[in-house]
């Protein structure tokens, strides 16, 4: 462990730690009481029990607070303009939804000015890392032309590296009698200008969105440019959307409400990390994915905020583990690892998402004894101070 040389922190009493390391601590979250762990120069250096924690330059005393990895949210969209309040008060009263108000926001979004689309993304991330999150992934989508979506990527690049381009989000107004000729400019002369910009690329592949054939040439065409292929799946109803997900060696697919017994299957049989979004189904009231039958058959399933002016918007990660844990079936353990190391998993990351020797020391403490209470006390701010690699601490919540 470290000798206690200028640059260390330990952070000691701590009540329960979750590790994500099962070779370190007790069950499938590594746990361990009356913890400890050392940082040094941004990353985890040493983890056990208090009581054998050595000198550091500087000492934390948790005072018996649970502290786990930072939240890693895999699936945002928070580059965009505009208010969908009142489409949200029309649901509530009954109506139903459909992807066609993603077309409103990308009016809006046209419309703005880059200072307009960089203080709400501001803001926003902001909001994430109050609530935990220390990684997150965001998506353009919301321009659907090519100076649009370029410059949605460009300005989220300054909050994140994890960007996934978007430009088959919907097909614009301007397309709608040309939906091959969207997908050509998508696959084409804007994948061209985006790609330097992203790691990613997505479909949504979907009622009213984009069919089988046109996602998965989408996302070859991405993975020609050496971005990895997601896919929003199923969110609508049964489809083809796990499928493709699956055939690509997709990274994820996304919401996955109406996962068949045959989804659930290729899900299990792959690499592809199956990620719930509760917040969109608890603003759209629609049903929740069945996390429980997902897990029970070896998929390894990520929860994320979906943070999105339409269908869930929300940055908080402790809201979404407690309606996953509410109404998808999942234990308290589960979500939390879901909602740590299933995101990490999601963006095929090793250096988050767990506390271990060598992952960056991105860490959250609970003003609570224990990570369960995340679902037992839900809408209760517990986030009590939120570590960052880079600097520590970085935020007092």
């Amino acid at each position: 462990m470290p000798d206690g040389s200028a640059g260390t922190t330990s952070l000691v009493n701590i009540g329960t730690l979750v590790t994500n390391d099962p070779s370190v601590g007790a069950g499938a979250l590594g746990m361990i009481t009356d913890a400890a762990v050392v940082v040094e120069h941004g990353r985890v250096a040493w983890v056990g029990p208090s009581r054998a924690c050595g000198p550091a330059d500087e000492q934390v005393d948790l005072e018996g607070r649970a502290v786990l990895p930072g939240f890693v949210d895999s699936h945002a969209h928070m580059v965009f303009a505009g208010d969908r309040s009142a489409e949200f008060a029309a649901r509530m009263s009954g109506e139903p939804y459909s992807a066609g108000g993603i077309r409103s926001t990308v009016d809006r979004t046209r419309a703005a000015t880059d200072d307009e689309l960089r203080t709400t993304l501001t803001r926003l991330a902001n909001e994430m890392r109050m609530s935990g999150i220390t990684t997150f992934e965001t998506k353009s989508g919301y321009g659907l032309t090519e100076r649009d979506e370029a410059r949605s990527l460009r300005l989220a690049l300054s909050e994140t590296t994890e960007t996934t381009f978007l430009g088959a989000h919907v097909v614009p107004a301007e397309f709608a009698s040309d939906p091959d000729g969207y997908v050509a400019l998508v696959s084409g002369a804007m994948l061209d200008i985006c790609a330097p910009f992203a790691r990613w690329i997505d479909v949504f592949c979907d009622r009213g969105a984009f069919d089988a054939d046109q996602a998965r040439h989408i996302l070859l065409a991405g993975a020609d440019h050496g971005l990895v292929p997601r896919v929003h799946a199923n969110q609508l109803q049964p489809g083809d959307g796990i499928r493709v997900a699956v055939e690509v060696g997709a990274a994820s697919a996304d919401h996955c409400t109406y996962a068949t017994d045959s989804d659930i299957e290729l899900l299990a049989g792959s690499t592809t990390v199956a990620t719930l979004l509760p917040g969109a189904e608890f603003s759209t009231r629609s049903p929740y994915p069945d996390a429980r039958r997902m897990l029970d058959a070896g998929v390894t399933v990520a929860l994320a905020t979906d943070c999105n002016p339409g269908s869930s918007f929300t940055t908080s990660m402790p809201f979404c583990i407690a309606v996953a844990v509410r109404d998808m079936r999942m234990t308290p353990d589960e979500a939390v690892w879901s909602a740590t190391a299933g995101g990490a998993a999601a963006l095929r990351r090793d250096d988050i998402g767990r506390v271990t020797v060598g992952s960056r020391a991105d860490l959250v403490s609970l003003d609570a004894p224990s990570h369960v209470h995340l679902a037992y006390r839900p809408g209760v701010d517990l986030v009590d101070r939120v570590w960052l690699s880079t600097t520590t601490p970085k935020v007092d919540a």
